[in-house]
């Protein structure tokens, strides 16, 4: 095997085993510390090791395997191993919870602890999206805008927290998950835009790893809440968005807006059974919530054969409901795109500029300024506004696509 390949089956095992051995080396030590630290060394033995001796048939085995040899040897350097032993009792506890049907997932195990509402939003965030996630401090810090060292001591007092305040290591009673699934939902629904469109400069647009984990995560919350529509909402928002993964970034690199779209190369799968979710939570006649509606928005996109074919009237309708549920700068900016294609771009341009206050720092908010501009042939003004968009871009594929929209207006 070359060392390519070894390289490639290293980042293959990153993507599909940080989380189980995360979360296996958790239930054993109690301690997350000790799990993320023993789990960041058996992969610096990985890339160590493998060249030489071949990738393991069994890759996670071995990661496991070699994570909990490193989270001994570290309890064994502990002076204080009786106590360390103790402090495993914060985290495991051996007494099962009241049943919540056949579902004993150590992630999604993991996943609750980690969204503890002990814990703010933006650190239940950051703490999943590396213990569950495995993306680095410095993906992480690149995502929330902050400097490293800042998002690296938010992990650390985060995970103290939670030892301190003996949170154990298991899934909610049944009684506390309403109260508790809103945050979980929330946080994958983060992880799973991280995913989708990656925000750190220079990174890949899509990691496909982490939409995967966030839409399967979110089954099982499904199956232990099928009557909750907000979980139904947000599975059928993740499907329809995920079945258009394949037609969002050109073989170059670059992505591709949702109007310039090849149709044919969505998942048509995915679509139905996003359609199928959708439908069941209209015919409830219960009130939908913000992922619910979103959901639906994607529904009517995914409906059109065609850009032309959109029901924009009927993408309005529904922002204005969300708008009342969620009356922030970026529910006004989508919905003002919106009202581009309903109204026209004059109208929809006066409605992006009184948002800049709110939202000068956000390239999407000068991005469309610039379509906006450009549709209404104001070249000198849309060139300005695509400068400050690609100044702010997240990735490399947003960066060719304005490049290339920017340029064309020579």
């Amino acid at each position: 095997m070359s060392v390519i390949d070894v390289r490639e089956a290293i980042t293959r095992a990153h993507r599909e085993e940080w989380a189980w051995v995360v979360a296996a080396l958790t239930r054993r030590f109690g301690d997350l510390d000790i799990a993320e630290e023993a789990a960041a060394e058996a992969f610096a033995t990985a890339v160590e090791r493998w060249p030489a001796d071949g990738v393991p048939p069994n890759p996670g085995a071995w990661l496991t395997t070699t994570a909990n040899r490193k989270a001994i040897d570290r309890v064994r350097r502990e002076n204080k191993r009786g106590d360390k032993h103790k402090e495993a009792r914060l985290l495991y506890d051996d007494e099962p919870p009241q049943p919540l049907g056949a579902i004993d997932d150590e992630r999604l195990r993991l996943i609750f602890i980690c969204c503890h509402p002990a814990l703010a939003l933006e650190t239940r965030v950051a703490l999943t999206l590396r213990m569950v996630g495995g993306l680095t401090v410095t993906e992480i810090a690149r995502a929330f805008l902050v400097q490293e060292a800042a998002m690296g001591q938010r992990i650390t007092r985060a995970k103290a927290k939670i030892k301190a305040a003996r949170i154990p290591y298991r899934l909610p009673s049944a009684q506390d998950l309403p109260a508790r699934v809103s945050g979980v939902l929330a946080v994958l629904y983060l992880v799973f835009n991280e995913g989708y469109l990656a925000t750190g400069p220079g990174t890949d647009p899509v990691r496909h790893e982490l939409t995967a984990e966030a839409i399967r995560l979110t089954r099982l919350i499904r199956t232990l809440m099928p009557a909750d529509g907000e979980v139904a909402g947000l599975l059928a928002l993740m499907l329809l968005t995920e079945a258009r993964r394949d037609a969002r970034v050109s073989g170059g690199g670059e992505l591709i807006a949702l109007n310039e779209q090849d149709r044919g190369a969505w998942d048509a799968a995915l679509i139905a059974e996003g359609h199928r979710l959708v439908r069941e939570r209209l015919a409830t006649g219960v009130a939908p919530g913000r992922y619910q509606i979103l959901a639906a928005i994607n529904a009517v996109h995914t409906s059109a054969r065609d850009m032309r074919d959109t029901d924009w009237s009927q993408v309005v309708a529904l922002y204005d409901q969300l708008a009342h549920l969620d009356p922030s700068p970026i529910v006004a900016l989508n919905r003002a795109i919106a009202i581009a294609e309903l109204d026209g771009p004059e109208v929809a341009l006066a409605a992006v500029d009184r948002l800049e206050d709110k939202l000068a720092g956000y390239h999407a908010y000068h991005a469309t300024r610039a379509d906006l501009l450009r549709r209404l042939g104001r070249g000198q003004k849309s060139r300005a506004a695509y400068d400050k968009a690609i100044d702010l871009a997240g990735n490399t594929a947003e960066l060719a696509y304005l490049t290339r929209r920017r340029d064309q207006l020579r």
